[in-house]
């Protein structure tokens, strides 16, 4: 099982880093099949901040990954104006699972993904996302079928726990929801996730590889 990262120059840290953690507990709970990658066009990318990490994959490998994911980032209109990557990106939800979040929306709109479903997306972002025919709506995630969103850098922790529990099962979200969740608020946090999962159906849907 892959989940690949989409990580471009200028990325969010939070986006790419906080869902690169939540999803790789699996690994390190010993499910050798699970894999997470950092994808991106370059084999280096920088963050907003200055942070430079390696890619472990390019944008073919991430496109025939069973689920990717999109982070956001200060450039994220020079990528969409960018045919060498856009035309790189052959995505496909009847295939696997796409999310996307902040002004990854708009990437995920740019490619046709988005089209009469409502998304979420960070308040910077809403203006030029809105302007690419989106529909956003004003919540921290949503999901419709096999395609889901999130606004705003800490509503990472969403959409980890909506690929996980689509991939691998609810009991699995649940927990490593409770892991990363603050000491004192632990079940406050997974019931606040699987809420949003609920609310778009999707704890009712059959696990995506089955």
């Amino acid at each position: 099982m892959h989940i690949a990262i989409l990580t471009f120059d200028g990325f969010n840290e939070l986006d790419s880093l906080i869902a690169f953690g939540m999803l790789g507990r699996l690994r390190l709970l010993g499910d050798q099949d699970w894999r997470v990658s950092i994808a991106s066009a370059t084999p280096r990318v920088t963050s907003m901040n200055g942070l430079t990490i390696n890619a472990h994959c390019g944008l073919a490998e991430a496109c025939s990954a069973d689920a990717v994911l999109i982070g956001s980032g200060m450039k994220t209109r020079e990528v969409a104006a960018d045919a060498a990557i856009m035309d790189q990106l052959h995505l496909d939800p009847a295939r696997q699972l796409l999310a996307a979040q902040c002004s990854g929306t708009f990437l995920l709109a740019k490619l046709g993904h988005t089209a009469n479903l409502a998304a979420c997306t960070d308040l910077t972002s809403k203006p030029w996302v809105q302007a690419a025919g989106v529909n956003v709506v004003n919540q921290p995630f949503v999901a419709q079928g096999n395609v889901a969103t999130a606004g705003g850098c800490l509503s990472a922790q969403y959409l980890s726990a909506w690929l996980i529990a689509r991939l691998k099962g609810l009991d699995a979200a649940r927990e490593v929801l409770h892991y990363f969740a603050p000491v004192g608020e632990k079940d406050l946090y997974v019931e606040r996730a699987l809420g949003h999962l609920h609310a778009s159906g999707q704890l009712s849907q059959t696990l995506f590889n089955s």
